[in-house]
């Protein structure tokens, strides 16, 4: 799969089918879609393109939304890398892209930057300045400029009955695994690992602090989770805090994580970190030998969880 960034930059001779949205999270629903793109690209010998636009619409069009995203851009790269797609194209969303008549975005973009010869899009799909045509007036202009649209019908969006929004509130709720049903693949939290404080070292359990460049991101409901990951190769597994800390006096929210039966040095590694299961709120101890208690409890809850993997 190539990313491309901007429909200006597709140089590709070869007729196209597209799909077209913003494929947060790119859930079992997208994959519905998906497997459809690829198979009628395969059959009809044209490329399958995904065209997909960053930032979110809504992050530039209504500038008070405080909307989370399941998935950064560079993770959205990484799902769909694998799917069999020919072209990824992210396209910079703008107030000037916005104002963009139907038209104008079908005739000059679609067809004649992208070369599309078929178009699948969802029955609720709208396009346009101010959102205002529909698949009715794609239809109209598949005749105009001689390409096919197939429209997935409500009654077969309806079957999967999944959304990026039922996958936020299941985060957010801390239900992990009503999540990662959804996703198809557990959720994931991509960072860079910076230096803290050290208190988990002096109390025996180390933490690696993850830091999330993207503020976008949507972080799941503060607790403990079970969680698994990969360093040079390595399954590694481990358990998880998101909060604030509150026996040591926390006051900036925190990524932390203890790595189980590893001891490497972290610090500036990136890594992705795939969530399994929430096993407990965040709580204030009296002490810090009641958190260590605590502790040694997670522990062993999640290492019982991890055997059941």
């Amino acid at each position: 799969m190539e990313t491309i960034r901007g429909i200006s930059q597709f140089k590709s001779a070869a007729p196209t089918t597209i799909t077209i949205g913003t494929f947060d999270g790119v859930h079992i629903g997208h994959g519905k879609i998906l497997d459809r793109l690829i198979n009628n690209a395969k059959n009809s010998e044209t490329k399958a393109v995904v065209l997909t636009f960053f930032p979110h619409p809504r992050m530039v069009l209504q500038k008070d939304a405080d909307i989370k995203l399941l998935n950064t851009l560079d993770e959205k790269k990484k799902i769909l890398r694998n799917l069999g797609l020919h072209y990824l194209v992210v396209h910079p969303f703008t107030r000037e892209f916005s104002r963009l008549s139907a038209i104008e975005f079908v005739r000059d973009l679609l067809v004649n930057q992208l070369r599309a010869k078929k178009i699948i899009i969802g029955y609720d799909h709208r396009f346009g300045r101010n959102r205002n045509a529909n698949i009715n007036d794609l239809i109209n202009f598949g005749a105009t400029f001689d390409f096919e649209v197939e429209e997935i019908s409500v009654q077969e969006v309806n079957d999967v009955s999944v959304s990026s929004t039922k996958i936020r509130k299941a985060l957010l709720a801390g239900d992990i695994e009503t999540a990662n049903t959804y996703l198809g693949y557990r959720y994931m939290l991509t960072g860079t690992i910076k230096r803290g404080k050290g208190l988990g070292r002096q109390i025996g359990f180390p933490t690696a602090n993850l830091h999330i460049a993207e503020s976008y991101k949507l972080i799941p409901q503060n607790g403990v989770y079970v969680i698994q990951s990969e360093f040079k190769g390595t399954t590694i597994y481990g358990m998880m805090n998101i909060g604030f800390n509150p026996t040591v006096a926390g006051k900036e929210k925190s990524i932390e994580i203890h790595f189980f039966d590893f001891d490497q040095n972290l610090y500036e590694e990136k890594l992705q970190i795939n969530l399994i299961k929430k096993i407990r709120d965040e709580h204030k101890f009296e002490s810090v030998e009641l958190l260590c208690e605590q502790l040694q409890k997670d522990k062993i809850t999640s290492l019982d969880l991890i055997k059941k993997l």
